[in-house]
């Protein structure tokens, strides 16, 4: 642990970045998180340890705090709802401040955020953390379709139970699982959920009377090349209709409806629709930058936060990162991410503290443990050039220690490791394992 020397900490009457002093420390903090997911804790853990007790405030609105990787499994009936939630305010680390209210306004020309009620927070250092929000609203009728039978999304702690209630009651017809056209959280969930659902149809004995449909707006099944041939077979043993280029744009529900738009080659909406009627209809909604964020100086035109990719350091002002889901990094916006986000940040945060230029780069690691059964897991990790892989196993096929790794290990790691500021992802035990792997070729070993 890297403890900060006495010029980078708080002290009772603390400077601000323009050198001015603050006569109100209870609202002003050496570090401000803002949002309290993993990215959010496993910051605010990481320098909670390295300045003194108070120094760091975390913004953070929800009571509740939901282990997301697990909504899959959530669904599939091979995890519970409980299981995957803890109560926030015994997760924030020791010595720091859980400010439970949202951001609504960045002002970070004077180092300040505004709190919902109209309090303002001011800030020497802050990680913006705020995750990416679903927005189902963008589906016409989608919100309210969610209240109806048969409709349903892993994606949502309120409709994650549904999902298998509906699978466990699905006697025919089709079954439709959509991916957006646009970001999303967890790409291959969508697909885990239609994998998952044939395992319990065929357990139930009504997988014939099921057409199964999984209906994305990608030209293939995956975004990752390496698990494209892979997931197709998966697709095609199943006897899943695999439909690209289509976008749900809405649905209505007095007639069982799912309307798609289709897309050109390019990933361009077309006048070209598709409608179709479902029996079962499971939504991967699109996703953006929280309000507040997407309104902010931070954000670009995307509405996401607008980071160096490397450094993750905000384009504009030096004395703001960012971490997790709500930056526009071309990593897969996956909770293993934040893993090695949180590398990062732990050191350019510290080299900007010391008053140091930050250098250390992310690597664009990302993960996606892409559940094709009740008891097989494709172990997919890659960043944006392509596979990046831990282990010297064929991560590309269906595996049942990757699904143990999936269902037991990696809740663990989340809640002791990720989200305490202590696991910085698998990199270094790639490197052992490339290394391994390597010897044994050479006979070494």
């Amino acid at each position: 642990m890297v403890l900060l020397p006495f010029s980078a900490r708080n002290t009772s009457e603390t400077n601000d970045w323009n050198g001015s002093k603050l006569k109100d420390d209870s609202k002003h903090y050496k570090l401000l998180v803002v949002g309290g997911g993993a990215g959010g804790l496993g910051a605010a853990s990481k320098f909670a340890r390295k300045l003194p007790r108070g120094s760091v405030g975390i913004i953070e609105p929800h009571e509740d705090h939901y282990y997301q990787p697990g909504f899959t499994l959530v669904g599939g009936g091979l995890m519970t709802l409980r299981e995957t939630t803890r109560k926030q305010e015994k997760l924030i680390p020791s010595g720091a401040k859980w400010i439970r209210n949202e951001v609504v306004l960045f002002t970070p020309t004077q180092n300040m955020v505004t709190l919902d009620g109209g309090e303002d927070i001011s800030y020497d250092y802050m990680v913006v953390a705020m995750g990416a929000h679903l927005r189902f609203d963008k589906i016409k009728g989608a919100l309210e379709a969610l209240e109806t039978p048969g409709v349903c999304s892993n994606y949502s702690p309120f409709h994650v139970e549904k999902h298998y209630r509906e699978v466990m009651n699905f006697q025919g017809g089709n079954a439709i699982y959509t991916y957006p056209n646009g970001p999303i959280k967890c790409a291959g969930a969508p697909q885990k959920a239609c994998y998952i659902t044939d395992s319990i149809l065929r357990q139930r004995g009504v997988r014939e009377n099921a057409h199964m449909i999984y209906a994305t707006s990608l030209d293939k099944i995956f975004g990752v090349e390496n698990y494209v041939k892979p997931l197709e077979e998966v697709a095609q043993e199943k006897d899943i209709d695999v439909r690209t280029r289509r976008n749900l744009i809405e649905i209505d529900t007095s007639k069982n409806s799912a309307t798609f738009q289709l897309l050109d080659e390019n990933g361009a909406a077309t006048e070209d629709t598709e409608k179709i009627e479902y029996s079962l209809l499971h939504i991967g909604p699109p996703c953006s930058a929280p309000k507040a964020l997407r309104k902010s100086p931070f954000a670009d035109k995307t509405g996401f936060m607008d980071v160096d990719d490397g450094t993750l350091q905000s384009k504009k002002f030096p004395n703001v990162f960012g971490v997790g889901d709500c930056m526009n990094t071309p990593n897969a916006k996956t909770a293993a991410s934040v893993s090695s986000h949180l590398k990062t940040l732990d050191r350019n945060l510290t080299f900007a503290m010391l008053g140091k230029k930050p250098y250390f780069k992310y690597d664009g690691y990302a993960s996606c443990p892409l559940v094709v059964s009740k008891n097989r897991v494709i172990l997919a990790e890659f960043n944006s050039k392509g596979p990046l892989e831990t282990t010297p196993l064929n991560q590309g096929k269906p595996a049942y220690w990757a699904f143990l790794l999936k269902k037991y290990f990696m809740p663990a790691l989340y809640w002791n490791g990720l989200i305490r500021g202590y696991w910085n992802g698998p990199a270094t035990i790639r490197k052992f394992s490339r290394l391994v792997d390597s010897k044994k070729r050479q006979g070494v070993l």
